[in-house]
């Protein structure tokens, strides 16, 4: 492994030589810029342009440019030169815990080897002592032109570097959140804490880059000759109403049977949101369309038809083929008659009604 930094660790008035290496490595697939219409090459060459010419490495420095365009060259020599006891040491400054550092300041990662058979035992006595405290360590170092903050901390047998973002250098996340005002609730967040838990842990270790995967198999098929089979992935669709309750309950469902745990049972709703059940669905709301009319069966029509009787029925289609002026002279002769027999019974009754007598005296 080449190292890339070589110096001190400054601890108190302990200095420890050490190298610093790479702690990680990029796998990814380069790719080399061609011209579409012959396949050629495209390069990039560094030319003067005073001698507009192609300059080879060795011949490049380095230059400031000013306000004006002027450039001030700038030696190896004026840098090391510098006043900074950081310019090939790493300076450790404090130690603390760990849980102090803000992630989003958290840079490239290195491991630091000892420099020669001299630093195997302050190194390891810095070592030892950081695993016991249980913190780490901030130093300040140079490295390619500038100052850098840097987190020491113990892996496994061997003290590692994090470079870390100046505290001004991590922006200020104004006008990111989301602007609108949403209620989360208790039941939402429930079924949230059920979904991580159902989820779990995951070793790192059994993560692939399926994309670096199948962007492998791509090459090596048109190295080969081959045509490419493989079919794009789908695109998510453009956005859309979600039934947040039902997409947490769904969720938590396939996590389940993913696992292996309770396959084909829909997800327990919280307290109070028992005898929910739906289908996660991301859909698009839509105004409720208003229930037709019920109509009644033929059977009950039918029996409606048998409880009226079949006079009520015959009666009924009398009346809707008789002509109206029929109708009406009907209804005037029923009124007369009605009319007679009432006169006549009033006679009668008078008829039966005996007559005031007069009172005789006994002689």
């Amino acid at each position: 492994m080449r190292s890339i930094w070589n110096g001190n660790i400054s601890f108190g008035l302990v200095s420890i030589p050490i190298k610093i290496y790479p702690a990680t490595e990029d796998h990814s697939i380069s790719f080399r810029q061609i011209h579409t219409r012959d396949n050629g090459r495209i390069r990039y060459r560094k030319v003067c342009e005073l001698e507009d010419k192609p300059v080879e490495s060795s011949e490049i420095g380095r230059a400031y440019e000013d306000a004006d365009g002027a450039l001030v060259p700038i030696t190896e020599e004026d840098l090391a030169a510098l006043p900074l006891p950081t310019t090939h040491t790493l300076e450790i400054e404090a130690f603390i815990s760990a849980s102090e550092i803000d992630p989003l300041q958290m840079g490239d990662a290195y491991y630091l080897g000892t420099s020669g058979a001299a630093g195997a035992k302050p190194y390891t006595l810095l070592r030892e002592a950081l695993k016991r405290s249980e913190k780490v360590a901030i130093a300040k170092y140079a490295h390619r032109g500038r100052e850098r903050l840097g987190m020491l901390r113990v892996v496994g047998d061997t003290i590692a570097l994090h470079r870390l973002l100046w505290p001004d250098e991590v922006r200020e996340p104004a006008g990111v959140a989301p602007k609108e005002k949403v209620t989360v609730k208790p039941a939402e967040l429930d079924l949230a804490d059920t979904l991580m838990e159902t989820l779990g842990e995951v070793d790192l270790n059994d993560l692939r880059d399926e994309y670096h995967e199948a962007l492998e198999e791509l090459v090596a098929a048109k190295v080969s000759g081959a045509t490419p089979t493989a079919e794009p992935g789908e695109r998510p669709a453009g956005a859309q109403v979600v039934d947040l309750m039902a997409a947490l309950k769904e969720s938590v469902r396939s996590a389940k049977e993913a696992r292996g745990e309770g396959a084909g049972e829909a997800a327990e709703a919280p307290e109070g949101e028992a005898g929910e059940e739906a289908e996660a669905t991301v859909h698009e709301l839509r105004g409720r369309k208003k229930a037709p009319a019920k109509k009644a069966p033929a059977a009950e029509k039918k029996t409606a038809a048998k409880r009226g009787g079949t006079k009520t029925a015959k009666a009924a289609k009398a009346a809707e083929e008789e002509p109206a002026g029929k109708a009406a002279g009907r209804k005037q002769t029923g009124t007369k008659k009605a009319a007679a027999k009432k006169t006549a019974a009033k006679k009668t009754t008078a008829k039966k009604q005996p007559g005031k007598r007069g009172t005789r005296t006994a002689s």
